[in-house]
C-alpha cells in the first residue's frame, strides 16, 4: 500500500477502499451508532459506555471489509484519517456529493452505486 502524507491524498484511497455501496451502508450505521452511544453516554452520565462507542462504529465498518469489500480496513494503517474519512464520506452521502466524489476517487458507476 502507498504512504500518504495528507489527508486530501488519502481520501480518494479510502473511497476506493469503499467501492460498494453495502460497504458504506455498513459504515453509515456504525457511524451513526457510535454518535447515538457517545451522546447517551454523556447525556446519561454512564462514561462506562464510552467504551461502546468504537466498538458500535467500527464494528459495523469492520464486518463490511471482511464479508462485503473483502479487504483490510484502513484503520489498521491510518486509524484517524479514517476516522475522519467514515464521517467524511457519511456528510458527503447526506448531502448529495458522494457520488461527484466517487467519481473524483476513481470509483466506477457500476459498483458505485447510489448513497
Amino acid at each position: 500500500m502507498r504512504e500518504y502524507t495528507t489527508y486530501g491524498e488519502f481520501f480518494p484511497y479510502y473511497l476506493q477502499e469503499h467501492a460498494r455501496p453495502a460497504t458504506r451502508y455498513f459504515h453509515y450505521a456504525g457511524s451513526i451508532l457510535a454518535i447515538i452511544v457517545l451522546t447517551y453516554a454523556i447525556a446519561s452520565g454512564n462514561l462506562w459506555l464510552l467504551l461502546l462507542v468504537p466498538v458500535s462504529g467500527y464494528f459495523f465498518a469492520w464486518i463490511s471489509h471482511a464479508f462485503v469489500e473483502r479487504n483490510k480496513p484502513a484503520t489498521f494503517t491510518y486509524p484517524l484519517w479514517s476516522l475522519r474519512g467514515d464521517y467524511h464520506m457519511l456528510v458527503l452521502a447526506i448531502s448529495g456529493k458522494l457520488n461527484a466524489e466517487l467519481e473524483r476517487a476513481g470509483v466506477g458507476r457500476r459498483t458505485a452505486g447510489q448513497g
